[in-house]
């Protein structure tokens, strides 16, 4: 498998988290910066979109004027993982506001 196909895969919305473990767990990719990069990053989404579905969203369920703020963060998180796939397919390494900064320091912390 190449690079930029592993990197793409961590991307999958609600799956790619399983391709990020194993990316990050293979004795391959270790010394491969941009993929481990593309590993933290597809966690950090689907941790935001752990938040947005089992946090945010009932809390706004709950309150009147907000009812769908939460479905369309939802949106917001699937197409950010959408984008990704996109941009990592074409070969290009994108840094996501706030997600990027925080690969980016899990990857430096690991060597």
């Amino acid at each position: 498998m190449t690079p930029q196909k592993a990197s793409t895969l961590c991307y999958i919305p609600l799956v790619g988290w399983v391709a990020s473990i194993v990316m990050l767990a293979s004795n391959r990719f270790r010394e491969d910066r941009n993929v481990r990069f593309h590993a933290f990053q597809g966690l950090y989404i689907f941790v935001l979109w752990l938040f947005v579905e089992h946090v945010f969203s009932p809390i706004t369920r709950s309150v009147g004027g907000m009812r769908n703020m939460g479905q369309m963060l939802q949106l917001v998180v699937m197409g950010t993982w959408v984008f990704m796939l996109v941009k990592t397919n074409q070969g290009v390494l994108f840094h996501l506001p706030i997600l990027g900064e925080l690969a980016e320091r899990s990857v430096s912390e690991q060597k």
